[in-house]
């Protein structure tokens, strides 16, 4: 059996905190050239977009030579280059460091900030902020929070080190406690245990529940209540894309600020950070899987609606 050859080190340095994007020529196929190939694929960037990255040099190889467009096609070749970067209104509000050692960095993630670059927000993320922040390149997720949510978020700062943590969440072994503001229904028995089965579907905006055999879980506790509003403590033990949001609207109650749920309303316009949704990861508790800690983090953030 042949082994996978090692990819080498990206030969291009981040830019604002992102890294380089990769690409491999396939082992086979119909070009006659690296030029013809890119274009191809990378059709997306738009009409003479590659072209120009190639005359200006910007796609290079792993000795950091830029590659020429007529080169001959050579299967396996590893490539590197820099997307333009997409113009982003920055998110006004701070990222606080709740604790850093030299295997991870716990953050406090304001509302409206990305935890990784996806989309058309890529400076503008967490993840990006750190790794400019603290001069750690190498920083990773362990997990994501949702653009609109606030609250902690855990990054690793060794690569090798990052599968250990992310496991934690993947085994369901970090408790998480959130804390959201929504109506106050006082016909509504709480606390209960909402399960039920979620299906996010790739480019959809709303998650929505079907029949089936339950994939997400959450605990609903009403923490006090005053002026027909709730503040409450939920624990989710499954980790469903939008799974809190679902079930508190699934119990008539949907969380102050939610675009999505019960409708789905029009984007918020960029720039516009008037009305958060009022849902705060409060709490992160784990037992490091690197030096044995015992960890307990908790948010400083208050929710503006309570």
């Amino acid at each position: 059996m042949s082994r996978r050859p090692r990819t080498p080190p990206a030969p291009l340095p981040q830019r604002e905190g992102i890294d380089p994007v990769r690409v491999r020529l396939p082992l086979d196929g119909p070009w006659a050239t690296v030029g013809e190939h890119l274009v191809e694929r990378l059709s997306g960037a738009g009409e003479g977009v590659v072209e120009r990255m190639l005359a200006a040099g910007r796609i290079v190889g792993a000795d950091g030579t830029p590659v020429r467009a007529d080169a001959p096609y050579a299967p396996g070749l590893f490539l590197w280059f820099h997307r333009d970067l997409p113009d982003e209104i920055p998110v006004p509000f701070p990222l606080e460091i709740v604790y850093r050692d030299e295997h991870i960095v716990v953050a406090d993630k304001p509302h409206f900030l990305a935890t990784t670059p996806r989309g058309g927000h890529v400076t503008e993320t967490a993840l990006a902020r750190l790794r400019r922040d603290l001069g750690i390149p190498a920083l990773g997720a362990a997990h994501r929070l949702d653009r609109l949510t606030a609250g902690l978020v855990l990054f690793t700062v060794r690569p090798e080190e990052r599968g250990a943590y992310q496991g934690l969440f993947g085994e369901r072994r970090v408790r998480k406690e959130y804390e959201a503001v929504a109506p106050y229904d006082p016909t509504l028995a709480l606390p209960r245990t909402v399960r039920s089965r979620i299906v996010k579907e790739r480019g959809v905006l709303a998650a929505y529940e079907v029949e089936g055999e339950p994939n997400a879980v959450s605990r609903v506790e009403l923490q006090e209540h005053r002026g027909g509003l709730g503040r409450y403590r939920l624990l989710p033990t499954t980790g469903q894309t939008h799974q809190l949001r679902v079930h508190m609207n699934t119990l008539g109650i949907p969380i102050l600020g939610d675009p999505l749920y019960p409708v789905v309303t029009d984007p918020v316009p960029a720039g516009d950070f008037r009305d958060p949704l009022q849902l705060l990861a409060r709490s992160l508790e784990f037992t490091d899987p690197v030096t044995g800690a015992e960890h307990r983090f908790r948010s400083a953030r208050t929710l503006d609606a309570w």
